[in-house]
Formats: structure tokens, C-alpha cells, sequence
């Protein structure tokens, strides 16, 4: 009988909070600016569709992300995920050099509806 081999680390995320910390520099030798925008938002979308696709802890509706921008880590604030692609193309717009993103998925419960008043 084969001896048991260790369970990979990725296996082990309930204990463990994953989180994207990385700064996009926008002003690559070589590199089409509008390329590396989208290479960035390809890869902000591909980091949120793996974190949803882990399974759900008990008692928990969906994934939610918190979510922090800004042109570097200092100056980095809160700010609603589905607002982040408008600040990424502001920011470029604008002639920034680089942006600052942290996203970290956290488990979410959906809140009641209040009763409509009749």
C-alpha cells in the first residue's frame, strides 16, 4: 500500500485568507499601455472568478469582496468592487504610471428585505 503523501497547501484555504496585494506598472518598455490595462483587469477578473469558485463555509450566501485602490499601497482606499474598473480606466485616463490593488474575499450573508408597506 502506497505511504500517504501530504495534502498541498492550496487545498487548505479555510484556515488560510488569500489575498491579491500587487501594484500594475503601466509604463513598460516595449509594452502597449492599453495592453497592459487590460492584462491587468484580465487579471483582477480571473483572481475573482477563482475565489468564487471555492466551495461556501456553512451558513454563508456568497463571496464578498473588500477591495482597496489607489495609485500606490499609501494612498490605497476602500472602495465598492464593481466600482473598481472605472477607477482603473479614471486612473489611466488621467496618465497615471501605475495603480495599487488589494482584494480579499470574505464570506457574505444576504440581509433580509424589509417589508413593503401596503
Amino acid at each position: 500500500m502506497p505511504a500517504s503523501r501530504p495534502v498541498p497547501a492550496f487545498f487548505l484555504r479555510q484556515s488560510r485568507e488569500d489575498t491579491l496585494r500587487k501594484t500594475y506598472i503601466l509604463n513598460v518598455e516595449g509594452k502597449h499601455r492599453d495592453r497592459l490595462v487590460e492584462a491587468a483587469k484580465h487579471d483582477l477578473r480571473r483572481y475573482v472568478k477563482r475565489e468564487r469558485n471555492r466551495p461556501l463555509p456553512t451558513a454563508v450566501d456568497f463571496w464578498d469582496f473588500e477591495c482597496r485602490f489607489g495609485a500606490d499601497e499609501a494612498a490605497a482606499a476602500q472602495l465598492h468592487f464593481g466600482n473598481l474598473t472605472e477607477r482603473i480606466d479614471a486612473l489611466v485616463s488621467e496618465g497615471g504610471a501605475q495603480f495599487y490593488v488589494e482584494l480579499l474575499a470574505r464570506p457574505g450573508r444576504r440581509s433580509a428585505k424589509p417589508a413593503a408597506s401596503v
